[in-house]
């Protein structure tokens, strides 16, 4: 059988799901594939990089480690960067001066990090200065851990008050350093949260010792060699020995606008995935659908189930139409969730709101027509499953709107809730794949794939384990 030559570029979250979308589909085995990744790893989950930072191995976040590849026919190029396609001769180019031909190509690159126009940011190599991180990569978290651990104390600014930099400013608490967490925005997650919300969470993670300053940019980098303080816009500074740029993602469009593909924001791609160029896609942060790009790993997984569709002539038919926007997460160890619209959007829409100053939980609804629209969470988000299925269904809520937010009566837990949101794994197939011998989050992780997501569940799985093994031992 003549296979067809499949091309992907990039080796992120995108790349693995789809590569596991079309094994789910017995198609892997019709495809030559080929994967480029311009990082020297396997696939691994860059939601999890805080756990390098707090002294993990890379095993822990490991997704695909380099064997995998080869051991499914998938011929994997590590360290390798695209520089661009040829639609027309069909082939890969990449910076090694390497060609490889391909029927069809997936660009799969992600986002990079945003780095600042600062000021003295960089010395006059071009290189940020010594003290100075992007924060995105393995390579990334070990450079900060050690830099932080040489420091012996210290203080350390992070640049952002998103997942990426409030997971950062945890870790590096936890290493003995003082930690400043800078943000632009009046408000932290301003882009999940609304300003309760955020004010909610804010007090959480003060109450942790990190100092938060907000509503301020960073306009420079004070020190010759070396960081000594950051420069804020409101002429104000802070002492620094190290500084993590955790302020936002742009998508990798590099190499596909030397493609000469059509791209905005990210590569401009319709209801098939598909780009400009004929036999030519793009999935993940990459990608640009109907005027949105999208930074959570939900609408990732989506986009991938579609293209693997597409792909391997299963559902040729598949299309995507957008995703609504859901995250569940563990930032810092408070629970956050948001979905759909985080603040109304016409006069009509009714806000329910849920404040419990006490316990530092705080929990809104919006509603229009009877309908749930949007949700946030904070402290408190056992219910966040369930909510997504209101939002997903459209069915209209019961008149005491508070049921959706309680156990029992209008809104009685599932007896098998949904433990990962991100993989659909149920409480029962944990339960059984523990009683089955795995008994701790690598195993449960390779047999479920629970975990393997945004991670904000496996607390959830500790706990099923500490519970279900011991019961397990005992019978």
């Amino acid at each position: 059988m003549i296979k067809t030559r499949l091309a992907v570029i990039g080796n992120g979250l995108a790349t693995g799901r789809l590569l596991d979308e079309l094994m789910r589909r017995g198609a892997l085995s019709r495809f030559e594939v080929q994967v480029f990744g311009e990082e020297p790893h396997g696939l691994y989950n860059r939601i999890l990089i805080g756990r390098i930072l707090s002294g993990g191995t890379q095993d822990e976040i490991t997704l695909k480690p380099t064997s995998w590849y080869a051991e499914n026919d998938v011929s994997f190029h590590p360290g390798v960067l695209v520089d661009r396609v040829d639609p027309a001769r069909r082939v890969v180019e990449t910076a090694d001066g390497g060609e490889h031909p391909f029927d069809l190509a997936v660009f799969a690159t992600g986002s990079r990090a945003f780095i600042p126009p600062m000021e003295g940011l960089r010395g006059e190599d071009g290189k940020p200065k010594a003290g100075v991180f992007a924060y995105r990569t393995i390579d990334d978290g070990r450079g900060i851990r050690d830099h932080a651990r040489a420091l012996n104390g210290g203080r350390a600014v992070v640049l952002g008050g998103g997942l990426l930099g409030l997971e950062a400013a945890k870790s590096l608490l936890d290493l003995g350093v003082h930690v400043t967490v800078a943000q632009q925005a009046a408000t932290l997650m301003e882009m999940q949260l609304d300003d309760l919300g955020g004010q909610f969470l804010r007090r959480a993670i003060e109450g942790l010792g990190i100092e938060i300053v907000s509503g301020v940019g960073a306009s420079g980098v004070v020190g010759d060699d070396h960081i000594e303080a950051i420069k804020l816009s409101d002429g104000r500074s802070l002492p620094a020995d190290l500084l993590v740029l955790a302020c936002g993602i742009r998508p990798r469009i590099d190499a596909a606008a030397a493609s000469g593909l059509k791209i905005n924001r990210g590569i401009l791609v319709d209801d098939r995935l598909a780009t400009s160029e004929p036999g030519v896609y793009a999935v993940g942060e990459c990608a640009e659908h109907d005027g949105q790009v999208y930074g959570i790993v939900e609408p990732i997984y989506e986009q991938c189930a579609v293209l693997a569709g597409v792909l391997a002539g299963a559902d040729p038919k598949a299309r995507y139409r957008g995703s609504k926007s859901y995250t569940r997460l563990k930032v810092a160890g408070v629970g956050v969730a948001s979905m759909g619209l985080i603040r109304p959007a016409t006069d009509a829409d009714e806000v329910v709101q849920i404040i419990e100053e006490r316990t530092g939980t705080y929990r809104k609804l919006i509603v229009r027509d009877d309908r749930l629209v949007g949700a946030v969470l904070v402290g408190e988000t056992a219910s966040s499953p369930e909510l997504a299925r209101w939002l997903d269904r459209g069915d209209p809520l019961p008149v005491n709107r508070v049921d959706v937010l309680c156990s029992g009566g209008a809104f009685a837990a599932t007896a098998d809730p949904e433990i990962c949101n991100c993989h659909h794994v149920r409480e029962s197939a944990l339960v059984a794949a523990i009683q089955e011998g795995r008994t701790n989050l690598h195993q449960i992780a390779q047999a479920t794939k629970a975990g393997t997501g945004c991670g904000s569940c496996r607390g959830q799985v500790a706990r099923l384990i500490s519970t279900h093994a011991r019961a397990a031992v005992l019978s």
